[in-house]
């Protein structure tokens, strides 16, 4: 690691390890733990990382040895059923429960000195949500990376499924506690066979092939596409972070799978008055703990050593810190988003991106979304290797997706906060699904994807539906003489199920029909835009 990540500080102690302790759920079963401590006279504070990916690597070097060696007990936990741990893991149903019980075991160790601390990307992210839902008072700071709090918001968007999302977490959740070698078979045979089971009609249970075993929990999460279910009751820890007071510091990336959520944990936490810090980087989920690792420790670490060891020498002076896509740098904050004037902009009938706003409701183009030979997801919060920042010259190049695109720009323009479509839409069918996206094109004509998001409507007869889609939040600058450009679809398939345009549902589906979209003149794209614009409206 230190060959790799050659910023990560020097190791102030010996690392000593007990493997293999079992501590009583809840219920009684045996969740099995390691301990890791500094080799060293004194009393150290705890931290408790809490994992349904098993207890070897990366967990093992990333957070037992390396937070051991600055000077933390660290008690790496395998969640029930999964591990070694006994009982029937169940996605979130056994997490409060279970992680109190861990907090009872812990003040019987000898070695506790009664100051507790959490940390943890993902879901390791939800089981932290889950011990704060009733925070025991040991616990006194807690670092949520990349983190989760509800998981209806990781399977679906707005009743679509987050199809390539869900697939990855079923072979993450089934595979990775068994070791990299089987979650590195399981990877591989889903990524040759994602095609054949992303295609399927009925989509329900064809992925049980690419799993080679049926994974009942990811069937039912699938099943059950609205959030108001009450299949879902129970699931959301939003409250947490509502009612807090413990001091939580908060990491994510741009091209996050869970930066949404992220935001929401910062919004709710500022509204409980409890003291909070976001640190928002150029990753994507799995990138904030390669590449982005030492940025992230470092955060964690400052946080950690100010709340549980009165040392916050190295605590940013700033609430908020974020890297700026465009200008390849970092900016303190004091909060987020910053209060930034949100401005609309107005797509035309020859292409162009404007901010004079529009005197009608006309139609002002269509395109043709065919079921069957689906808009390709490219890039974006995806959990595989194709994440993040990507060329979408060819994407756009096709007849299905529109593009309206501003004129070249005389000064830089800073976009940060959230970024929104709001779109103006009739269809032929009545059933369609709108993939919105923000994208930077370059004075040499290469498009880049900033942020976006999907929506799910219905129209009636020829009359247009309004639909406002949220497309995440940026800190981008558009440099002189790049061009904001707004790309519009009807799906992102695989990332997204495909709608099949007839109202049946995205998993039962067997029949599709194509869609014919309209899209009308006062839909805008609105942009919190920091840099006042002064551009040439009559150059393209």
């Amino acid at each position: 690691m230190r060959a790799t990540w050659r910023r990560l500080p020097a190791k102030l102690h010996d690392v000593g390890w007990e493997p293999g302790l079992a501590v009583p759920a809840a219920d009684g079963s045996p969740l099995i733990t390691d301990h890791y401590f500094p080799r060293a006279e004194g009393d150290f504070p705890t931290l408790l990382v809490r994992s349904p990916y098993g207890r070897g690597l990366p967990w093992s070097p990333m957070y037992g040895l390396l937070f051991a060696e600055q000077g933390f007990h660290v008690v790496l936990q395998s969640c029930r059923g999964t591990g070694g741990s006994g009982g029937t893991f169940d996605y979130w149903r056994n997490e409060v429960a279970d992680g109190q019980a861990t907090v009872s075991w812990l003040r019987e160790q000898p070695w506790f000195n009664g100051t507790l601390g959490t940390v943890g990307p993902s879901y390791l992210g939800y089981v932290q949500w889950a011990l704060a839902a009733d925070p025991p008072p040991e616990l006194k700071a807690m670092v949520v990376q990349m983190g989760l709090h509800d998981p209806y918001a990781l399977f679906h968007a707005d009743g679509v499924p987050r199809l390539e999302t869900a697939l990855a977490v079923g072979v993450g959740m089934t595979y990775q506690h068994q070791g990299m070698g089987p979650f590195l078979k399981a990877t591989l045979r889903l990524q040759r066979r994602l095609r054949e089971v992303t295609t399927a009609k009925p989509l329900r249970g064809a992925f049980t092939s690419a799993f080679g075993d049926e994974v009942p929990w990811l069937d039912e999460v699938m099943a059950h596409p609205d959030a108001k279910d009450a299949y879902w009751d129970g699931a959301s820890l939003a409250q947490s972070a509502e009612r807090l007071g413990v001091p939580t510091a908060l990491i994510t990336g741009w091209h996050d799978v869970l930066a949404d959520q992220t935001f929401e944990q910062y919004d709710r936490l500022r509204e409980a008055g409890c003291e909070t810090a976001l640190l928002v980087g150029p990753w994507t989920h799995t990138s904030a703990l390669q590449q982005g690792w030492p940025e992230v420790f470092a955060e964690s670490l400052a946080w950690l050593r100010a709340h549980l060891g009165a040392d916050p020498s190295d605590l940013r002076p700033t609430r908020v810190r974020v890297h700026v896509g465009g200008e390849n740098a970092w900016r303190d904050l004091d909060d987020w988003p910053p209060a930034t004037p949100v401005n609309p902009w107005f797509p035309t009938a020859d292409g162009h991106l404007t901010q004079h706003a529009p005197t009608d409701s006309a139609p002002l183009t269509s395109f043709r979304y065919d079921p069957e030979a689906p808009t390709p997801s490219l890039g974006g919060p995806l959990l595989s290797r194709t994440a993040g920042v990507r060329d979408n010259t060819a994407l756009e190049a096709r007849e299905d997706v529109l593009t309206f695109t501003g004129p070249p720009l005389t000064e830089p323009v800073d976009i940060l906060g959230p970024v929104s479509a709001r779109l103006s839409i009739s269809t032929d069918t009545g059933h369609t699904d709108v993939f919105t996206r923000l994208c930077d094109v370059d004075p040499q004509g290469r498009s880049v994807n900033i942020c976006d998001g999907l929506g799910r409507l219905r129209t009636e007869g020829e009359e247009p539906s309004q639909i406002t889609v949220p497309m995440s939040s940026t800190a981008h600058r558009f440099g002189v003489g790049h061009r904001i450009r707004w790309q519009i679809s009807g799906g992102a398939h695989p990332r997204y199920a495909r709608n099949p345009g007839n109202g049946e549902s995205a998993l039962d589906a067997t029949t599709s029909t194509p869609v014919r979209i309209t899209v009308h003149t006062d839909s805008a794209l609105t942009l919190a835009t920091h840099t006042a614009v002064r551009a040439a409206e009559d150059t393209v």
